[in-house]
């Protein structure tokens, strides 16, 4: 028996009929989630009434008054300084698609516990009850001086680069969509590895993304810094490209910068001879296309639950093949990177997150495969625990020497 969501943005928050069986009763998924993943919890006793005077009043305005003195002992005495606001409008949750603020909290929750498993940084989930960029931006704005950084999560495109943009543009504390930039971490991490387990360097490389959105976007540009030959990038129309007259404003930047061998007309056409596949859109590429491909090819194909190449198809031209999914080798998983990126953030007070930085992350997290390469070990597991501290101290020395370091 399974759960069916009728309507996911009803009024009607009950989640069985009256008298039916609760759904925890058949689902451990459902059972897990009853009362939440999360709670506060404190880090200083209150056990006593001297505890309570120094907890809250009278001793915590002493506090309060030197804050308002030196505003940056407010880093030193509040949690400020360890938090990130994990926030979302609710329009792009997972592969679930609008769903409202309500039904992303699962996700946001999850985002939060995992700042802090894997990356010792606590995390308040905030789903918001507006879609339009103005009324997020102003939002974000107001609730900012609790927090020491912004991870946006599950904004749809393209309103997602404007917030981002717009935000970084207004705060001083890190601003970072994971939908973009974590994914295009840990893929450029796995490339590096791949590239270097078949005596290649990431400049002999030429490079087909499918999808124009938040990821494919954030990853074209981090290919491109980190000094890719050639990638171009597909959407539902076909390669993205500078003669195209129905671009967005995103699309025609990212035609200035990709495509340099000039490409036109489907997916399929521009697989013909490239050196690597990244699939961050969902849909199915049919086998001729990545037969297609050159020999010893990588094959990244990230979409869940269904990659847009299955691995047994990608096996058989490819030299090395990751997907999004755990239960395959070489999982290009989000939580490889922002846990780290945010605590390295974090540590030295960095007033943004920059693209060194990011491709710094991605050095460091290719660098804990070391000697282990292989085909089905390019990128590490989330759950090796040399993975948080090696981004974290990498992106932490990025920052002092980008001069975005506060401490």
């Amino acid at each position: 028996m399974a759960a069916e969501i009728v309507n996911p943005r009803s009024d009607n928050s009950a989640d069985q009929d009256a008298g039916a069986e609760p759904l925890d009763s058949f689902d451990p998924a459902f059972a897990l989630h009853r009362g939440g993943k999360m709670a506060v919890q404190a880090t200083v006793p209150v056990r006593d009434k001297d505890d309570l005077s120094l907890a809250y009043t009278p001793g915590v305005a002493r506090v309060c008054t030197a804050i308002a003195e030196q505003p940056d002992l407010v880093h030193d005495y509040t949690w400020k300084s360890s938090v990130v606001a994990v926030v979302t409008d609710g329009t792009a949750v997972l592969g679930l698609g609008d769903i409202g603020p309500e039904a992303s909290l699962p996700v946001m929750e999850g985002k939060a516990i995992l700042f802090k498993q894997f990356g010792g940084v606590d995390a308040v989930p905030i789903a918001l009850d507006c879609t339009d960029v103005d009324d997020i931006v102003e939002t974000v704005v107001r609730l900012a001086p609790s927090f020491g950084g912004v991870n946006l999560e599950d904004i749809s495109a393209p309103r997602c680069f404007e917030v981002e943009r717009r935000l970084q543009e207004r705060l001083d504390i890190p601003v970072f969509h994971d939908d973009q930039h974590g994914t295009a971490v840990v893929t450029l991490a796995a490339l590096r590895n791949a590239a270097r387990l078949s005596g290649r360097a990431l400049g002999d490389l030429r490079a087909v993304i499918s999808g124009a959105g938040a990821a494919g976007v954030a990853i074209a540009k981090m290919l491109v810094e980190a000094g890719i030959g050639d990638v171009a990038v597909a959407d539902r129309k076909g390669i993205v490209s500078a003669d195209r007259t129905d671009l967005t404003r995103v699309k025609q930047e990212l035609a200035s910068f990709t495509n340099k061998a000039g490409l036109a007309g489907s997916l399929e056409e521009a697989l013909a001879g490239a050196d690597v596949f990244i699939g961050v859109s969902g849909g199915t590429v049919a086998e001729p296309a990545v037969a297609s491909m050159a020999e010893g090819a990588f094959v990244f194909a990230m979409a869940n639950p269904n990659p847009e190449v299955h691995p047994e198809v990608a096996h058989k031209y490819a030299a090395v093949v990751a997907t999004g999914r755990s239960d395959f080798p070489n999982q290009i998983n989000n939580v490889l990177a922002f846990p780290g990126i945010f605590a390295g953030a974090l540590q030295v007070r960095a007033s943004r997150i920059t693209e060194g930085m990011k491709i710094a992350a991605a050095e460091a997290l290719a660098g804990v495969v070391g000697d282990d390469l292989a085909a089905d070990y390019v990128i590490p597991s989330p759950f090796d625990e040399r993975v948080a501290p090696a981004v974290t101290a990498a992106v932490a020395a990025a920052a002092r020497a980008e001069g975005v370091a506060r401490r």
